[in-house]
């Protein structure tokens, strides 16, 4: 062989190599062409809406290879279901290709209860759908505030700030509608214990305003009411105040109870002293 090529001129060499070359290349051309099958394509099946298991099966059955890109939460969907897809269905893609899905979780995340209390309803229900939350009821109570969240509950209970929830979790907030429609007489608070002019206060539908005790009170729950604003009489006409429901009261508190000696809804009670 090495004869062969030695006793052949120099130029016969160089054009059987070049010879030899091309046509290496033109069988590697041919058979690479065979291996990713080109110009062959096929139509990606549009898998969106479908379990992931079933989604999974019918891409693989027609070539194509499946792979999750991400999950996300939707409350709306079944867990594991696909999302979105890409490519996307009916587009024409050689075989082969991988087809990425995204899914549903199976498991809602947990997220940080907002803090929704003094935000309007609007501002409120906005919030709660970027963390997730739905909402699943109003109560309104009487306030000055109409239409202002005057507390967030869940599971029928007020839940605090930073609290840990599920995404799609159900959330109802408690709203102030306003000023009562009609008047009634301020209750007389002179001489109850805190603890209990606060029970008179929700039952007749106020909100308490500002509680302000004496230096020398340790415990508000023990003191006594002696004095409140607005007051139960008008002092110069000696007449019943009326007050609405959702308005405020004052009180002001001490160690000791006041020397009540009358019956101080007949007749005014006796400035207390300061």
């Amino acid at each position: 062989m090495l004869k062969f090529i030695t006793g052949k001129p120099l130029w016969v060499n160089i054009l059987s190599a070049i010879a030899l070359v091309l046509l290496l290349l033109l069988i590697f051309l041919g058979s690479l062409a065979l291996l990713t099958k080109h110009g062959e394509t096929l139509k990606i099946p549009s898998v969106t809406g479908q379990s992931y298991a079933d989604a999974k099966k019918t891409l693989e059955s027609q070539g194509f290879d499946v792979q999750i890109q991400d999950s996300i939460y939707n409350d709306t969907m079944k867990p594991l279901q696909v999302i979105k897809q890409f490519p996307e269905g009916d587009n024409l893609v050689k075989v082969n290709r991988t087809v990425y899905l995204t899914i549903n979780r199976s498991v809602a995340p947990f997220v940080q209860m907002p803090n929704l209390i003094g935000m309007s309803f609007r501002n409120a229900n906005l919030i709660m759908r970027q963390y997730g939350l739905i909402l699943e009821d109003t109560i309104f109570k009487p306030d000055f505030a109409k239409n202002s969240v005057l507390d967030q509950m869940y599971n029928g209970a007020s839940i605090k700030t930073g609290t840990q929830v599920q995404q799609g979790s159900k959330i109802t907030l408690v709203l102030g509608n306003g000023v009562g429609g009609f008047e009634f007489a301020v209750p007389d608070f002179i001489g109850m214990r805190y603890s209990d002019a606060l029970a008179l206060l929700s039952a007749n539908q106020l909100v308490l305003g500002a509680s302000i005790p004496d230096p020398d009170v340790t415990d508000n729950g023990n003191a006594f009411v002696y004095r409140q604003s607005p007051s139960h009489f008008d002092g110069e006409e000696k007449t019943v105040n009326h007050i609405r429901q959702g308005q405020t009261v004052d009180l002001w508190l001490s160690v000791k109870a006041p020397d009540k000696k009358t019956d101080s809804t007949t007749v005014p009670p006796a400035t207390p002293q300061q």
